[in-house]
């Protein structure tokens, strides 16, 4: 379902159904893009970012960027940008003093708030906070001040999923200097990143490395230390989840899906699959009936 909804306060939010699509504009505000089918690639520099129904995208104020859909079928698009203001106001809610909130109730901030760029997980309380919105408003919720608590509710909801893929993956990593680890997570979220949107092809540690700047023995130990998985353990993982979503959205055979997601070989694909979901794809799929 197509629509653009303007709140009062200037937060908007935009659902759009296409198959094909190419456009290139600059984030007025801060904004989270979802794919909730399909997915969806953005052009942010020279770095090209794909998101699907398992991962979303942030983007601050002012960044320009190229959005592609290129499908056999519709894919459904899903972006909430978020007005200064009311950013501004919900960071002032959990971070000044109770005193302070009190003595300034409109306090805002004159700069922008910005967060790492990079591709997020799309699951848990963030999932069931978006699409109970994006449910509403498809079946015509008008109510401003229901609307507007759901928005609030996903930048708590973001806010925690920064953290944990920010700030304690940085901490993660062996360095006394938090800004080095900081700068060193930055780097590994590109290596990520391009494994998000490249995660079928034939991947070399030397190419992660180059696109995150590292030597790939630093990459190999820092990456390790971030995720508590290397390089190719992540993407093992991030195939399966792929071919979970093909399973359940599609009616592609499964040796298809296979080469879809990148493993050579059906029976690898299938102990991989078992051993992660205690289910056999085939079943998987069946039990989906």
């Amino acid at each position: 379902m197509d629509y653009i909804k303007t709140l009062r306060n200037n937060n908007r939010i935009l659902s759009e159904t296409r198959a094909h699509r190419s456009q290139t504009q600059c984030t007025s505000d801060l904004s989270l893009k979802f794919a909730l089918s399909g997915n969806e690639t953005y052009q942010v520099g020279k770095r090209e970012l794909s998101i699907y129904p398992d991962s979303f995208l942030m983007l601050n104020k002012g960044t320009q960027y190229t959005s592609r859909i290129d499908s056999d079928v519709p894919v459904e698009s899903f972006s909430i940008i978020f007005d200064q203001g009311f950013l501004h106001d919900f960071s002032n809610a959990y971070t000044l003093s109770a005193n302070k909130l009190l003595d300034q109730p409109g306090l805002t901030g004159s700069s922008s708030i910005d967060f790492n760029e990079t591709i997020y997980p799309f699951a848990g309380d963030m999932r069931f906070n978006i699409q109970h919105l994006k449910n509403h408003l498809d079946n015509g919720l008008q109510d401003e001040l229901l609307i507007n608590e759901y928005l609030h509710h996903s930048l708590i909801n973001y806010y925690r999923v920064y953290n944990n893929e920010v700030y304690n993956k940085a901490d993660k990593l062996n360095f006394t200097n938090r800004s080095t680890r900081i700068e060193i997570l930055k780097r590994l979220n590109i290596a990520k990143d391009f494994m998000y949107t490249n995660y079928n092809r034939n991947i070399s540690l030397e190419e992660l490395g180059r696109q995150a700047c590292l030597s790939v023995n630093h990459l190999l130990r820092t990456f390790k230390q971030a995720f508590s998985l290397s390089p190719h353990q992540f993407l093992i993982q991030l195939r399966l989840q792929r071919a979970r979503i093909l399973l359940r959205t599609t009616q592609y055979p499964i040796n298809e899906i296979v080469c879809l997601v990148g493993f050579e070989c059906p029976s690898s694909f299938i102990r991989l699959f078992k051993a992660k979901y205690f289910i056999t794809p085939q079943k998987y799929r069946q039990a989906l009936i």
